[in-house]
């Protein structure tokens, strides 16, 4: 392809509302066009890299026995009303009427419509077990899109769903595709990891995600080096934390002037804040108000607590609430003598022998308070955040945090979706089961950009081979200068050998000066370069270079295009 006759124009300008880097490289390399928030139009450039990744993708589920279909992207309302999604899943669901009042909504996944298709056409445990996918649009109203094709609105995802007989099926073609996410994540030469994941809107019980490893991702693992455990934040769990050395002795309420906050008072009673306990209010669309108890040095995963209570979206109590449930303002609140309130206590808590707690009143608090004795004990549950330096809860040892992008997420749902919706077959003995289903989702865009979060220097993208829009950016120097046709001859031919074997070759033919030509190949990144410019052609040489590591390389014209050809295909 002729740069000049490609669609591909770079800017130097950083988009304002940019805040990563995959964002900012992939405006500035015109691989994308936002047209609204969190929706972009994918120009050639950023569409070859995606194509990349999609072949990929079904090169390996059709290894893994996985067969592609495509389903619509608006959907009917009557399924998700049927699977009593349709108000559950919150406003990300972008729900339309078309001309006759109809009411759909622009699909965010495809767990109704496939058990719709399946339901009217599978019946006997004979016909069972497949894996069937698609790589489609979607669409999710986020509250805030940010960060490009990392949170977009409209996004291109593989979703695959999985239907059978039995557990032990559902978890051969789990395996099967965890398995085939591995290949596909090395394939794209990317450092991943996968972790225990929550299940989210989706539902489901055993759920892992993929993650592409950058300091700059949005999601936080916690893992351990010795035995590999690893999670995310919103799904880790931990060993018991060590416990503080405290104090034993009778209920005290003490005096504690003008300390709003757990350091302030720790420090005024020379006390350890691991040695509080502090209570958090919270409610959500039940308005339920619930006390939550947790060690005072400590944070509530607000993803666990959603699961504990069986509800969407958990907020903050006003403080107006916490007034009116306790009669005490908030930070003052402890258990002792606190009823008419649900109680979760996270095990950090609940293993405190005595603490320091709210004492119900302005300015005070309780020293050496203890569960059962002095506080009713509550429901314990699990609420903690876990944190670098937790104990890991397969065998004890220290955990690391690192940070990650979301990729892909693989669920075991069973019979959640089946059952909602009649999806049921006959077993050997003639009895109606409802299907087990799995359900395998991958993001396209957003690997892509992952790549180029883990893929990049100060001047632009580095390519990983296997996803590069090129393999290799031939630059010819002086086109138009004298003697440019002797440069422009010797590019044509070498242009031509590549193009004749294959090889995915950019030729800057444009009529730019070499300091443009330059920046502009380190900022789109191709993986292999070949500079062709009157100098070497003198000594009869060309330069090759890898983005990579920009070491130069002069090799004799005639061995040029066996060497690209070479380094192209890796």
């Amino acid at each position: 392809m002729r740069w000049s006759q490609y669609y591909l124009f770079t800017t130097r300008e950083v988009p304002s509302d940019a805040e990563v880097v995959s964002h900012r490289l992939m405006v500035r390399t015109g691989m994308l066009k936002k047209q609204a928030a969190g929706v972009y139009s994918i120009l050639p450039y950023g569409l070859r890299a995606m194509r990349k990744l999609e072949a990929i993708v079904r090169r390996e589920l059709d290894v893994a026995g996985a067969i592609e279909l495509t389903m619509p992207t608006i959907q009917p309302a009557e399924l998700w009303q049927e699977s009593t999604r349709w108000k559950a899943y919150g406003k990300e669901l972008l729900r339309v009427e078309d001309r006759h009042g109809r009411s759909f909504c622009y699909a965010p996944t495809a767990e109704e419509v496939i058990t719709d298709i399946v339901r009217h056409d599978v019946r006997s445990y004979k016909q069972l077990p497949f894996n069937l996918y698609q790589i489609q649009t979607k669409f999710r109203d986020e509250i805030r899109p940010r960060f490009g094709l990392m949170r977009g609105r409209e996004f291109v995802m593989k979703d695959a769903y999985s239907f059978h007989a039995d557990a032990a099926s559902l978890d051969d073609t789990y395996e099967a595709t965890r398995e085939a996410y591995c290949r596909i994540f090395e394939a794209c030469g990317l450092d991943y990891t996968m972790v225990e994941a929550d299940t989210g809107n989706i539902g489901g019980s055993d759920s892992h995600e993929f993650m592409v490893l950058a300091q700059t991702g949005e999601s936080e693992i916690v893992s351990c080096p010795s035995c590999g455990y690893a999670a995310n934040t919103e799904k880790a769990t931990t060993a018991e934390l060590p416990r503080p050395v405290g104090t034993e002795g009778p209920l005290e309420k003490v005096s504690t002037p003008d300390q709003k906050t757990i350091a302030d008072v720790a420090a005024f009673l020379e006390r350890e804040p691991a040695e509080f306990v502090k209570f958090l209010f919270y409610t959500s669309e039940t308005e339920e108000v619930v006390a939550v108890a947790i060690r005072g040095d400590r944070e509530v995963n607000m993803i666990k607590l959603a699961n504990a209570l069986d509800v969407q979206h958990p907020q903050l109590a006003s403080d107006e609430q916490v007034q009116e449930l306790t009669g005490a303002p908030v930070g003052f609140v402890g258990p002792v003598g606190l009823e008419g309130v649900r109680l979760l206590v996270d095990p950090s808590a609940a293993a405190l022998g005595s603490f320091v707690c709210g004492a119900n009143e302005v300015d005070a608090h309780y020293v050496n308070a203890q569960w059962g004795r002095d506080a009713t004990e509550g429901e314990v549950v699990d609420v903690l955040l876990a944190d670098a330096g937790d104990p890991c809860p397969i065998c004890g040892e220290t955990m690391q945090k690192t940070r990650g992008i979301e990729t892909g997420h693989i669920f075991k749902l069973g019979t959640k979706y089946s059952e909602a919706l009649g999806c049921n077959f006959l077993d050997a003995e003639g009895n109606d089961e409802p299907m087990i289903m799995g359900c395998y989702g991958l993001g396209i865009g957003r690997t892509v950009a992952a790549a180029i979060e883990q893929n990049h220097d100060d001047d632009g993208i580095i390519w990983p081979l296997p996803l590069a829009p090129f393999r290799v950016l031939l630059i010819g120097l002086g086109l138009s200068q004298k003697g440019g046709e002797e440069v422009a001859a010797a590019a044509e031919e070498l242009y031509g050998q590549l193009r004749a074997a294959g090889v995915e070759v950019l030729y800057d033919d444009r009529d730019e000066r070499p300091g443009p030509k330059f920046k502009d190949a380190d900022l789109v990144g191709v993986p292999v370069r070949a500079v062709i410019g009157k100098k070497g052609l003198a000594n009869g040489e060309i330069e090759i270079s890898l983005r990579r590591d920009r070491e130069k390389h002069f090799v004799p014209v005639a061995d040029a295009a066996a060497r690209l050809i070479e380094l192209a295909r890796g």
